[in-house]
C-alpha cells in the first residue's frame, strides 16, 4: 500500500465508535461455507443503496492471490497500522492478518450501514466498541462443507482437518445473532441473506426514528 492510502487509513476521521447511529453488520462463519458468494450475492443486490456499504478488508495477502477483492499490504506495514489505530477491527487467521479499516467510523456516524466479513473471535470487541451490532451467522452441514472445501482445493491433509474441527467450534450466540444455513440450494441461501440485511436495515431505522 502506498503511503497516502495507508495515511488515509490512520487519517480519515477517527471517530469514537460506540452508539453509532449506523449499524455493523458482521458475518461470520467457518472456511467454506459460502460466505464470499452470499456477499457478492448481497452486494449485487443492494448497489443503488447509498446506505449501505460493503467493506473491503485489509490483507496480507498479494492482490493477484484470488479470491475477494482486498486491499493488499504487507505484514510490517499491517503492524504499522494496527499500532497507529489505523484498524477498527483487526484478527490473525490460517497465517494472514486481515483489518477492517478505521474508515469505516465516519461512514457509521453518518447513518450508513456497514456489511463485513470477520472472524468469531472478534465478536465480542465488536459489540464492545460498536455498542449495537447485528451478526449474520452463515452454517452449513458437516458433511456439506467437508465437501465444499475438498473441491475448491486449497486445504489439503492436516489444513483441512483442522479447518474442519474450527468449523465445530460454538456458534455465535445472542440477540444480535442471525443464523443463515447454506446447506441447500444456493438461491434460496442469499435470498434468507439478503432478507436478513434488509431486516437489520428496517431495524435500525424504526429504532433511530424511535
Amino acid at each position: 500500500m502506498c503511503g497516502a492510502a495507508a495515511s488515509a487509513l490512520r487519517n480519515d476521521g477517527m471517530v469514537q465508535a460506540a452508539r453509532l447511529p449506523g449499524c455493523l453488520i458482521l458475518v461470520v462463519g467457518p472456511s467454506g461455507v459460502g460466505k464470499d458468494s452470499l456477499l457478492d450475492a448481497a452486494r449485487g443486490h443492494f448497489e443503488n443503496r447509498a446506505d449501505l456499504l460493503f467493506t473491503r478488508r485489509v490483507i496480507t495477502r498479494p492482490a493477484d492471490a484470488g479470491g475477494e477483492t482486498h486491499i493488499p499490504v504487507s505484514a510490517p506495514a499491517f503492524r504499522t497500522l494496527a499500532a497507529e489505530g489505523g484498524f477498527a477491527l483487526h484478527w490473525e487467521a490460517h497465517g494472514l492478518s486481515y483489518g477492517l479499516p478505521i474508515t469505516i467510523n465516519p461512514a457509521l456516524s453518518n447513518g450508513q450501514h456497514i456489511v463485513a466479513n470477520v472472524s468469531r473471535t472478534v465478536l465480542d470487541d465488536a459489540r464492545a466498541r460498536f455498542g449495537k451490532v447485528a451478526v449474520l451467522s452463515v452454517v452449513a452441514d458437516p458433511a456439506v462443507l467437508a465437501e465444499r472445501l475438498r473441491k475448491r482445493g486449497r486445504e489439503a491433509g492436516i489444513d483441512l482437518e483442522s479447518r474442519l474441527a474450527r468449523a465445530h467450534l460454538s456458534r455465535p450466540a445472542g440477540a444480535d445473532v442471525i443464523e443463515i444455513d447454506n446447506s441447500g440450494a444456493f438461491s434460496d441461501s442469499a435470498d434468507i441473506f439478503i432478507g436478513a440485511i434488509e431486516e437489520v436495515c428496517r431495524s435500525r431505522a424504526g429504532s433511530a426514528a424511535g
